[in-house]
């Protein structure tokens, strides 16, 4: 499967999650503050990308975004640890609506169903997250670019929206900027990804943008660098920079500071696609990547637009 990037951080990478208490909760729930330390360790096991933004945040709203951001990962590796995949998935909706009943048993669900109640996170995005999930169990291909964006919604967007009212954002504008941004983040992974995922039988990029340009799926395989090649990730960078775009500019003013944590990962992600426009032959070496000190210097310019903003 390739990876997610969502405005919260990139939540599917294999590291050490314990794969047994994915699915199993234990004897009893535990307390308030056992929960949201175990949905701590996950984050911090798990994406860097997502700590820098983590920081950005006020402590309250930090720990929320790490249940959300525990949670994205606990129930992807559901599919990818267990041996019947779809049954523990199904095992994570019951606890979602546990979840929604006031009623958790998982440590995972303990701190969200508190930072959901804390922030009034909408639950429905929290099931279409497990959606995505799912629509990974069985490997596919796209035909058009509509099918990939509804892949991408759930996978990427929904965990965005889930995250807006825990940023702290009022503006009803700020469902398309997580809307645009999350597609960006997400094709942008697609792209970087798509030599490694074809290798294991996945290829994301839409059929119908290979035949425009006389790529073909087995070229993907070979690593075939030619003029078709390039003008095909121009074409998919072009795409990628016009949600960027949008999303910059669906930005609401008083909402500016609230997101100032997205905003990095913008950043983030904005450099990574100029690495792969200069060089998509890249794209079939060494994952292409952004360093982590440019990672902070995108961390920090994002907390001093958020500053400039609110004064």
């Amino acid at each position: 499967m390739t990876s997610v990037a969502s405005p919260i951080g990139d939540y599917r990478r294999r590291d050490d999650v314990d794969a047994a208490a994915v699915v199993t909760p234990p004897a009893s729930p535990p307390t308030l503050d056992a929960a949201y330390a175990e949905c701590e360790r996950i984050t911090r096991a798990s994406s860097s990308s997502f700590t820098l933004a983590f920081h950005l945040l006020p402590p309250d709203r930090r720990r929320a975004l790490a249940a959300l951001y525990a949670y994205c990962r606990i129930v992807d590796d559901a599919a990818d640890e267990s041996r019947e995949p779809r049954a523990a998935l199904t095992a994570w909706r019951a606890e979602l609506e546990r979840l929604r009943d006031g009623a958790p048993t998982h440590p995972v669900a303990v701190a969200l169903a508190d930072a959901v109640r804390r922030f009034a996170v909408p639950t429905q995005h929290l099931a279409e997250i497990l959606t995505g999930v799912e629509m990974d169990l069985t490997p596919r291909t796209y035909e058009t670019f509509g099918e990939l964006r509804d892949y991408c919604y759930h996978v990427a967007v929904a965990v965005g929206l889930a995250a807006l009212p825990i940023f702290g954002c009022r503006d009803l504008r700020s469902r398309a900027y997580a809307e645009a941004l999350g597609l960006a983040l997400q094709l942008t992974n697609i792209v970087r990804d798509v030599a490694e995922d074809a290798e294991r039988g996945r290829i994301y990029l839409p059929r119908e943008d290979l035949r425009r340009f006389g790529y073909r799926e087995r070229d993907l395989v070979t690593h075939t660098r030619n003029a078709a090649w390039r003008a095909l990730v121009a074409f998919e960078v072009e795409r990628m920079r016009g949600f960027y775009r949008a999303a910059r500019a669906s930005i609401a003013p008083r909402d500016r500071r609230a997101l100032v944590a997205a905003e990095g990962m913008r950043l983030v992600y904005q450099r990574l696609l100029a690495r792969i426009a200069r060089d998509p032959d890249a794209i079939f070496g060494p994952r292409v990547g952004v360093p982590l000190v440019e990672k902070a210097l995108c961390a920090l310019a994002a907390w001093l637009r958020g500053r400039r903003t609110a004064r």
